[in-house]
């Protein structure tokens, strides 16, 4: 009878599986996790600023026509006036001191020398670096939720084996303490026994707070709110990369692929682009701006009829106007400068961006590599372990084992399925970290 919570708990064998059908998924998580991010909402509302930059640079093509108006109160003057041939006399400049001015002008500069449309395709690169940013960071939220996706699986796992772990312990506890009472072992024995279930208890409790803390790290990516969270951890297939990694000219094609097709590269270099326009729109000033305006004006009195009157007259003009800087103390080739440093500087951070991908790439192909022949190892611990439990549970039955090699036992085995469960996890990790490190 002594043994009897032992063995109640070596029938009791693994918990059954919890129904996780309806729960969620990975692939849900992050979908969950695109819709929610405020700093995706934040990229996109800059990419939605950048739009009207560009729309505002092309607006430089067109005319611009404006309504003016306008009231000037001046001081009284004296008339001067004229006599005419005849007894009749003429008013040349009146007193008038309400004055009341209406244009409706047109402003349309037909030659900028290149620089408009250098700064509508600047303005369009830098869009395009914009919407890079936003898949650049698309892709480093579905990494993140991937890791915590199953950091919250190995956590759970972890918690379970040492709950389970625990209860072997209170259970050994139990009967340490029978057995001392028939006076079969000494009190050191029970004393070494509580301080295995104590050090089960912390173990435990950190367990438990760790769960708790990768469960909200999740929830805070996927923008869920605080409470329970039932996870789909059922396994997918394998990624489609795990088959191009394969000796070296695997590893090479995906660095390629990986240079190719990452979208921060690619907005370093819509940036370069940018910039290289920009210091062609400041250089341009070198030519003559041409422009040509008109004007229609309704004004009381109207300055351009002679004598003046106090009545309402209309007038118009229209002009050509050409504006050339000759020298300007060298602002113009300091502004061209500044712009090609920052272009030359983007491009230098594109030849270390190479050197970094092709170091990711071949990293993470080493990372996935190693971390199937973990699952290999594992499943061969798994194996082993369950093949000693059964051996130690038959020596038991057989009273040629103790009850502590049967807890020893059913400890590495729970520990066995532990360290497979995160070799399967690290085997996801590493192919989610793969294929963002190629650019997918």
């Amino acid at each position: 009878m002594t043994h009897l919570p032992i063995l109640l708990l070596l029938m009791q064998g693994p918990p059954p599986p919890s129904a996780t059908a309806a729960g969620l998924t990975l692939d849900a998580a992050i979908s969950q996790g695109l819709a929610n991010s405020q700093r995706l909402a934040e990229l996109q509302s800059r990419a939605e600023a950048a739009d009207y930059a560009v729309e505002g640079r092309r607006d430089a093509y067109y005319p611009i026509v404006s309504l003016q108006g306008g009231y000037t109160r001046t001081n009284h003057v004296e008339e001067f006036s004229v006599i005419a041939p005849g007894p009749s006399r003429v008013v040349v400049y009146p007193d008038i001191p309400d004055n009341y001015r209406t244009r409706l002008d047109l402003q349309w500069p037909i030659f900028t020398g290149g620089r408009t449309d250098a700064l509508v395709r600047a303005s369009v690169a830098e869009r395009t670096a914009v919407g890079k940013d936003l898949d650049a960071a698309r892709a480093d939220l579905r990494l993140e939720i991937t890791r915590a996706f199953y950091a919250v699986t190995t956590a759970r796992e972890t918690e379970d084996v040492l709950r389970r772990s625990l209860e072997a312990a209170d259970a050994h506890l139990g009967d340490v303490r029978s057995r001392l009472a028939s006076g079969l072992i000494p009190p050191n024995d029970v004393s070494s026994a509580e301080a295995q279930v104590s050090h089960q208890r912390v173990l435990a409790v950190e367990a438990a707070n760790l769960r708790g803390v990768a469960e909200a790290d999740l929830q805070r990516l996927i923008g869920a709110p605080p409470g329970p969270l039932v996870l789909d951890t059922t396994p997918k297939g394998d990624s489609p990369l795990s088959a191009q990694i394969q000796g070296p000219a695997g590893v090479s094609d995906l660095v390629a692929r990986a240079i190719a097709a990452r979208p921060e590269r690619q907005a370093l270099e819509q940036r370069a682009a940018s910039a290289d326009l920009r210091a062609s729109a400041t250089s341009s000033t070198r030519w003559p701006q041409i422009g040509v305006g008109s004007g229609f004006d309704y004004a009381n009195p109207n300055p351009r009829n002679f004598p003046r009157a106090s009545v309402w007259a209309t007038s118009w003009d229209a002009s050509i106007n050409l504006s050339w800087t000759l020298w300007d103390g060298g602002r113009r080739g300091a502004d061209t400068g500044e712009a090609r440093a920052n272009a030359a500087a983007l491009r230098t951070r594109v030849e270390d961006f190479d050197r970094q991908v092709t170091f990711d790439v071949r990293a993470r192909a080493l990372e996935l590599a190693s971390s199937r022949q973990s699952v290999t190892a594992a499943d061969d611990e798994v194996r082993a372990a369950t093949e000693a439990e059964r051996v130690v549970g038959e020596r038991y039955r057989a009273g040629v084992a103790t009850a502590t090699d049967v807890l020893d036992a059913q400890v590495a085995r729970l520990q066995a399925e532990l360290d497979r469960t995160r070799a399967v996890a690290n085997v996801r990790l590493a192919e989610a970290r793969l294929e963002r490190a190629v650019g997918q």
